[in-house]
């Protein structure tokens, strides 16, 4: 009836068998990273780079640190020099959607918010603003940082500037042909 002879045997097979499923399927899901941000630890992302011409670093590093109690975020910027790090308040993220926004005082003490968004696998924060001088209306899209000790590639310039369209002079006023006719 039973292919073993022993019951007791077919018993200790079957929860050897069902003890390694069971095992594989855990190392499975612990080696499976989760997509989008992690709820807790650090990540860094960064747009810096290495102006070609004179060797300065440009760009932006948000550090966000994802506690049980709160997020903080750190946020350095170029501008000829890296500047110092600048600990941001009130930091908001919505995980499920990854809007994201935190509020710095710049060196001149007037608080300015920044706005962006985190992509679905969490690989990239794209921030709202004007880049290139403030003149085109770019996002500027900051990679997560992965490899520390790389070194910073060059920096993309800045596309050509739309040129103004110049305002067409004014129309002259429309004189009635009846004021041109001679008097008679």
């Amino acid at each position: 009836m039973y292919p073993f002879k022993s019951p007791r045997l077919a018993a200790m097979l079957a929860a050897l068998l069902l003890a390694g499923a069971t095992g594989a399927a855990f190392a499975a899901a612990k080696a499976r990273k989760p997509a989008g941000l992690e709820r807790y630890g650090v990540t860094v992302y960064s747009d810096l780079c290495l102006q070609k011409d004179s060797g300065e670093i440009g760009g932006q590093r948000v550090t966000l640190h994802r506690f049980a109690e709160a997020d903080s975020v750190i946020y350095e910027f170029t501008a000829g020099a890296l500047s110092w790090p600048i600990v941001a308040s009130d930091v908001n993220l919505d995980a499920a959607t990854g809007a994201f926004d935190f509020t710095i005082a710049g060196a001149d003490s007037e608080e300015r918010t920044i706005v962006g968004k985190f992509s679905k696998d969490g690989q990239t924060l794209t921030l709202e603003g004007d880049y290139c001088g403030g003149n085109v209306r770019m996002p500027m899209k900051l990679s997560r940082v992965r490899d520390f000790g790389r070194p910073l590639k060059n920096c993309t310039p800045c596309p050509p500037m739309p040129e103004v369209p110049a305002e067409p002079a004014p129309a002259a006023e429309a004189v009635p042909e009846s004021s041109l006719a001679p008097a008679a």
